[in-house]
């Protein structure tokens, strides 16, 4: 009884872990809504800030969009010659960014050929009508903040190139009680240093704006991170923003799976308040009084630009409750890169490490599979000969492992073990960025989407159905034997959908661990021949 209680706990334990895994990913993880932006354009921001009273002050409800026409246009200080809200255009080899009348960052296009679309247009990352603007800035005094939104900023210049050089953008805005100016000093790799200078003290608000929505998965990250001055994060996932302010904060960023908005100040800490926008998709303001200097950057959560910026930045890119196991994986997997020059490549070679240093836990949990396979006959045995008494059976069971170190869990238990780190390289290549684009061999041109062919899940069903043949079993139920031939196939229907460089990872895995089960086999056959020959 004990036996086939064992069997079916790691049969259910394997099963359930593992289908329940993919069916989950297959229901979440896979993208169920591109955002519309024919539906973004026709929805209004509900509320442009609103803080809690006690922690900070009011901030005005007042936006660039609830301000009429009318003003806009009557304002004194907007030149007529102005056709569109935008007033500088910067064009850099790695993206172009434009500024509107309000001195915000109104788009923002990605100009590498692996983020255009099918159709060939440039991904665009900053869309004013899918909430707030990086830089947007908002003040506490009602008055002035109308004023604000219906004046348009002066500018000295309005095309900019970056020739490998960075540019500055001097902006003025003139108020009749106050000048703002803004000097954007914006770099080739998509950061800006941002000096914001008032004539007189204003409480303020600067925003890093908000998150690009261009492709939701559920499970994937959507929201906003603060970096805290004590080194933890707080993560803010959209839908759950409350009213709040955090004191003591190193960076502020609006971030997706791939892309981020971010502002930050390494040594003068940042103030920032929490806002709840429409559906309670967070929104992160800046306070400020009057001089402020911060750091800010726009563009992909690529691991070597924002290393190059400032290594604390990198913390922009979140792997979720394995982070601690994920971050140190991408980094040798990026190490591995650098030697490789191939992502696919760099995948193979990362798995295959993993591989070789769980290897001993491998080991014991296949040979603890193998031991257990051959006390089978003698546990049927014990089965037969105590059917009607539960206590004997399982003392002589007890009695049996014990003579021969067999665990009937010690297939499991190493499995367990592996699962933290397995997990950590499935959130590794599920968020890295570089990976988009990236290819490996003559099919597989994008290791971020699935494979076009299905040739890889077709592999990994196949090389899944081996390793099957040649790990040891002793199902005592037909139940479970059929469960267990009909998992490479439920597998790869799961796989089909799944980013190519997953799949490759998964593939790999199989065949590093059919060459290991192989090689605990035949060790297995040698020390049982041994044995055999000690007896004789």
């Amino acid at each position: 009884m004990i036996d086939k209680l064992s069997n079916q706990n790691r049969i259910i334990l394997a099963t359930v872990l593992s289908f329940l895994f993919f069916a989950t990913y297959d229901y979440l993880f896979i993208p169920k809504q591109t955002l519309n932006p024919n539906e973004q354009n026709s929805s209004k921001i509900q509320k442009s800030v609103a803080t809690n009273a006690q922690k900070a002050p009011t901030v005005a409800t007042t936006s660039s969009q609830s301000i009429p026409s009318s003003k806009v246009t009557k304002s004194k200080s907007l030149n007529p010659s102005i056709k569109d809200d935008v007033i500088a255009t910067v064009k850099a080899k790695k993206f172009e960014l434009k500024i509107d009348r309000l001195g915000r960052v109104t788009k923002f296009y990605l100009n590498e050929k692996k983020y255009t679309s099918k159709d060939g247009k440039r991904l665009q990352l900053v869309d004013h009508k899918l909430g707030f603007l990086p830089l947007e800035m908002r003040f506490s005094n009602e008055a002035i903040n109308t004023e604000a939104f219906a004046t348009s900023y002066d500018i000295d210049k309005s095309n900019y190139t970056l020739n490998g050089k960075p540019v500055t953008i001097n902006l003025t805005q003139s108020l009749p009680n106050l000048t703002i100016i803004k000097k954007i000093k914006i770099y080739p790799d998509g950061h800006y240093d941002l000096n914001i200078k008032l004539s007189k003290k204003a409480d303020y608000f600067i925003t890093p704006g908000y998150h690009p929505s261009l492709e939701k998965e559920s499970y994937t990250f959507h929201g906003a991170l603060l970096k805290k001055s004590d080194g933890s994060m707080e993560i803010i996932d959209d839908g759950d923003a409350v009213e709040a302010t955090f004191k003591g904060v190193q960076f502020a960023a609006n971030a997706d799976k791939y892309y981020a908005t971010v502002l930050y100040n390494f040594d003068k800490k940042m103030t920032v308040v929490e806002t709840p926008m429409k559906d309670k998709d967070p929104a992160l303001f800046i306070k400020g009084t009057t001089d402020m200097n911060l750091g800010g950057y726009i563009g992909p959560k690529e691991f070597v630009i924002l290393k190059k910026i400032d290594p604390r930045l990198t913390d922009v890119i979140e792997y979720g409750f394995f982070t601690f196991i994920a971050k140190p994986l991408f980094v040798l997997l990026s190490y591995i890169h650098t030697f490789l020059g191939n992502w696919g490549w760099s995948i193979v070679a990362l798995t295959l490490l993993v591989r070789l240093v769980l290897f001993p836990l491998t080991y014991k949990g296949m040979l603890s599979m193998n031991k257990m396979k051959a006390l089978s006959p003698k546990m049927k045995e014990l089965q037969a000969k105590y059917k009607g008494d539960k206590q004997k059976l399982n003392a002589h069971m007890m009695e049996l492992y014990k003579k021969h170190g067999a665990n009937p869990m010690g297939g499991c238990l190493p499995m367990i073990l592996q699962i933290p780190v397995f997990y950590g390289v499935y959130r590794v290549l599920q968020n890295t960025v570089e990976l988009k684009g990236a290819p490996w061999m003559l099919w597989i041109h994008d290791l971020a989407v699935m494979d076009p062919y299905f040739i890889l899940p077709i592999l990994m069903g196949g090389s899944m159905f081996l390793q099957q043949k040649l790990a040891p079993n002793n199902f005592t139920d037909k139940t479970q034997e059929k469960i267990m031939k009909f998992l490479p196939l439920i597998f790869t229907f799961f796989f089909v959908t799944f980013p190519a460089g997953l799949t490759l990872y998964w593939f790999t895995s199989n065949l590093a661990s059919i060459v290991q089960q192989y090689f605990v086999n035949q060790s297995f056959k040698k020390h049982k021949v041994e044995e055999m020959a000690v007896k004789k």
